[in-house]
């Protein structure tokens, strides 16, 4: 254990003493977020500390999404155990803090002692397998930030699923579908991996993008380098991707394009909830828009499918991007319960 991690270990397992007893509070459990939210550090000790009592047999499900009392079997994947609290007020936070300083140490100090050996434990077994487990989701049209132990970051887009496994040799990320943006922590001696399907995307401390959907794969890198190798084929020579790349992933063909880093970044307005479109064919604008909508945008006429549209557009906002279209275009655009159905003006469709 680093030397200066002490006093946070130490305040972590009084806060996990003190949480688990009778006496929980809304009062403590102000304290306690605003604790959380002072810095990373905090969650990180907090969290490991709890890993270890459930480990065990003294934490009742905390956080375990329930009230049964049921603790998860290890091994299970979880729901993200990372909390972000919001940061209160000034005042608020300092009384906080000022409450969190006058908890009873005597009362958690045996326990303090207990949890931070089962701590240093439960790591140093931890780190001979799994040392880090998680998965994540986010419903259409929402976002998540994800806090990794190694310091590492994944925001992931609307309706999408990624898990994570961090050993103690690499950090192995799966996603499952949808888009993530990673902030990756430099280490070298453990590969950060993200697998998505037939491909995998390995890096050492960048950042990138990866997206996954039924058509293919794409990824975007805006610092560092990264390697794009086949998973189902090791012998494959790797594709080396740095800062400006952009690869395109399509029935096993990769198509590589460098652009300049302005650009590149435009790819991840969606993090800011916006499309920029650059002479886009109408039928990839409509997709981008219905990846974040429940209501779809559907082309009738296929003759519209290559129409070049450009502009920024907020992704909640499909209805004043199929006013443009129709303005720019001889295209009719017509709603029908959960579908806006886009025909070639002047001419009847056969969607119905």
């Amino acid at each position: 254990m680093n030397p200066a991690s002490g006093p946070i270990e130490r305040t972590a397992a009084a806060w996990l003493a003190h949480r688990d007893s009778s006496q929980w509070s809304p009062a403590d459990q102000s304290a306690f977020d605003t604790w959380l939210a002072e810095d990373t550090a905090h969650r990180v000790a907090y969290l490991r500390l709890q890993a270890a009592w459930r480990e065990a047999g003294r934490l009742k499900a905390l956080g375990a999404g329930g009230d049964s009392g049921h603790v998860p079997e290890r091994g299970v994947w979880l729901r993200s155990p990372y909390f972000h609290p919001p940061l209160q007020g000034r005042r608020r936070a300092e009384r906080a803090r000022g409450r969190a300083r006058r908890i009873s140490w005597a009362g958690a100090a045996a326990a303090a002692v207990l949890v931070l050996a089962l701590g240093c434990g439960f790591w140093w077994w931890q780190g001979l397998g799994q040392t880090q487990r998680g998965a994540w989701l986010t419903p259409l049209g929402g976002q998540l930030v994800v806090h990794l132990a190694d310091g590492s970051t994944a925001t992931l887009g609307s309706d999408s699923a990624l898990r994570a496994a961090l050993t103690r040799h690499q950090r192995d990320l799966d996603l499952l579908r949808g888009e993530a943006f990673f902030e990756v922590a430099k280490d070298h001696s453990r590969p950060f991996v993200v697998h998505a399907g037939a491909y995998q995307v390995v890096a050492v401390g960048t950042r990138f993008d990866v997206r996954r959907d039924a058509g293919g794969m794409r990824v975007v890198v805006t610092r560092g380098v990264v390697r794009l190798q086949s998973a189902r084929d090791p012998a494959q020579a790797p594709t080396e991707l740095p800062a400006g790349s952009i690869a395109q992933i399509r029935g096993g063909h990769v198509s590589v394009q460098h652009v300049p880093l302005e650009r590149v970044i435009q790819y991840l307005s969606w993090r800011d909830g916006y499309v920029v479109l650059h002479g886009t064919p109408l039928t990839e604008a409509v997709r981008e828009f219905n990846r974040y909508n429940a209501r779809k945008i559907v082309i009738a006429d296929p003759s519209l499918d290559d129409l070049k549209v450009g502009g920024n557009f907020r992704l909640d906002n499909s209805d004043a991007f199929v006013r443009l279209v129709q303005e720019v275009f001889p295209v009719r655009a017509e709603a029908r319960g959960d579908r806006i159905v886009l025909s070639r003006r002047g001419q009847r469709d056969s969607s119905r």
